[in-house]
């Protein structure tokens, strides 16, 4: 009898595994659909806004939808003191370090596809957070798909920046705040799908926002005031994008899909960022892009369905 229960139980329990890692996959993909928009959107938002008012003021305008979506469901308005490192972490990560980093770089001339396929590395950063930081262990079939990934981005980069013959400084520049992007993203990821493992993902990217909110506020009037601005309806419509989805609505399933599906598994999807973002970039700005940045977009997709078909 113990032994045909033990059957049974096994039985149950897989079928659950799985559908919570196609759910979690499901969901981040969701995450990464919003988020590949976002270059873009910054894009659009520069050209009448500071990088740094847009970097700092999509945060603050976020922080404030946070803490009235938090006041209508009638929750505390700060997380459980206990998490406040890990909030800490978070908001260097995606609340500042992120948008700004990533901002900057274009401000310097980086190309919203040249941006998108660097930032193709942050899957591989996230999979080693998710390691480091919340204990998982992916298969090496993952490893290998995941480090496949990163070196066709690898490659891209040093032979797209060796091309540049003008603004070589600027290009090395840009590199390096995208790679301050990727980074700063991975730790906010990681922390952030920890703590979606017991708080839904929408409270998770809120509290980080509203504990943001004595910086965000005060710095985003303060650059309102001082740098100038011309609202256009691109600048405008791409502020209000980053600020509504890239900063808040996308971490919703994003969180909710790293909690379910695995922080390194569900991570992944992210690969198919830099597909997404290069259709934006050619449908929204006639973005122009040669072909070693299809092939490297293709071959990070083949990545990503690898890395899926493995179990962490």
């Amino acid at each position: 009898m113990n032994s045909k229960d033990s059957a049974i139980v096994a039985v149950a329990v897989a079928p659950t595994a799985g559908r919570d890692a196609a759910r979690g996959t499901a969901l981040a993909f969701l995450g990464v659909l919003a988020f590949s928009g976002s270059f873009p959107a910054t894009a659009f938002a520069m050209r009448g806004l500071d990088p740094w008012l847009v970097g700092v003021g999509r945060a603050a305008v976020a922080g404030v939808i946070a803490l009235a979506c938090l006041k209508a469901a009638r929750l505390p308005l700060v997380p459980p003191r206990s998490h406040w490192p890990a909030y800490a972490v978070i908001s260097a990560g995606v609340v500042f370090g992120f948008p700004v980093f990533s901002g900057l770089a274009l401000h310097l001339g980086a190309s919203t596809s040249h941006a998108a396929v660097v930032i193709a590395l942050l899957p591989a950063a996230t999979a080693t957070g998710a390691v480091l930081r919340a204990g998982e262990r992916p298969k090496p079939l993952f490893w290998a798909a995941c480090a496949a990934g990163a070196a066709a981005v690898t490659a891209f980069t040093l032979t797209q920046g060796a091309a540049v013959a003008a603004g070589a400084a600027s290009a090395a520049w840009a590199d390096v705040l995208l790679v301050g992007a990727l980074v700063s993203a991975a730790a906010g990821y990681t922390e952030g799908g920890r703590l979606s493992r017991d708080t839904p993902g929408w409270q998770v990217i809120s509290y980080a926002l509203v504990l943001s909110l004595p910086l965000t506020a005060p710095i985003t009037v303060v650059l309102a005031v001082t740098t100038p601005i011309d609202p256009t309806p691109d600048a405008l419509a791409g502020f209000a994008y980053v600020s509504l989805i890239s900063m808040f609505l996308g971490f919703i399933p994003w969180y909710a899909g790293l909690a379910s599906g695995g922080i390194a598994r569900a991570g992944q999807t992210q690969l198919t960022q830099p597909l997404l973002t290069l259709l934006w970039a050619w449908t929204l700005m006639g973005e122009r892009y040669g072909a070693a940045t299809v092939v490297t977009a293709v071959a990070v997709l083949v990545c990503v369905a690898v890395t899926q078909r493995t179990r962490a």
